[in-house]
């Protein structure tokens, strides 16, 4: 088995070498490929990338969904494995998704835990124990196999925002889905500057906003006008 792991990255200098180290200390490092795909990053993402041994490429269209959808045109593997470049994901995940792809599961995702000792962070990653859709995310990890991408098609170029939403409901509906009993460990970036309950807000909003049928733009200018968010974000 080989697996195709896939980086969206835009202007992610200060983590990109930190998960490309922490992804390639496993021991079947020779079984993947790191593919980081670059929305036109303004600061050092790029240089950084190339320097540690992966695979680098431009996309044409910026946004996760575009760019992750970009880089699957390079991935060689028969698993596509689809990381931010702030999450950090269990170092058994090799095994983990080999050893659910042999017991059927054909897509799947970690649970979540925050970079932080945040009491109400630890609540948030609490309910990831859950596998309900509402408790699933991108920066999670999500894997799936070639096979199943294929059927229940790529990520929506158009998306600017709950990319990974739309996605994950179409695999869950069209695959079979494995919860690991393990978390990723992502950032607590978001609630820099933002108040616990101010972030639940503002998604709670876009993801009525979605269900709403609202436009991409709409949604996206509504939810960075609500949150004090990292410089060139988006």
């Amino acid at each position: 088995m080989k697996i195709s792991i896939i980086i969206p990255t835009f202007n992610e200098e200060e983590n990109i070498e930190k998960t490309i180290s922490h992804l390639f200390s496993i021991k079947q490092k020779e079984n993947i490929e790191i593919i980081v795909t670059d929305g036109a990053s303004t600061d050092n993402t790029i240089e950084v990338a190339k320097k540690n041994g992966v695979v680098v490429t431009l996309s044409n269209v910026k946004g996760r969904a575009g760019q992750m959808n970009h880089a699957v045109n390079y991935a060689t593997g028969d698993v596509l494995y689809f990381i931010h470049a702030d999450s950090r994901p269990p170092l058994t995940f090799f095994s983990d998704i080999e050893n659910a792809i042999s017991k059927g599961y054909n897509c799947g995702c970690y649970r979540s835990k925050f970079d932080s000792n945040n009491f109400l962070l630890k609540i948030n990653a609490f309910f990831t124990r859950l596998n309900f859709l509402f408790c699933r995310g991108g920066d999670q990890t999500i894997f799936v196999t070639r096979a199943l991408f294929e059927k229940a098609g790529p990520y929506k170029n158009e998306m600017l925002i709950m990319e990974d939403y739309d996605f994950l409901a179409r695999i869950r509906k069209q695959g079979k889905f494995k919860l690991f009993n393990k978390a990723t460990i992502f950032s607590a970036r978001k609630y820099d500057g933002n108040s616990w309950i101010k972030v639940q807000k503002a998604n709670f909003k876009i993801v009525q906003m979605y269900k709403n049928g609202k436009s991409q733009q709409e949604m996206l200018d509504t939810y960075k006008r609500m949150l004090n968010y990292r410089k060139n974000a988006f």
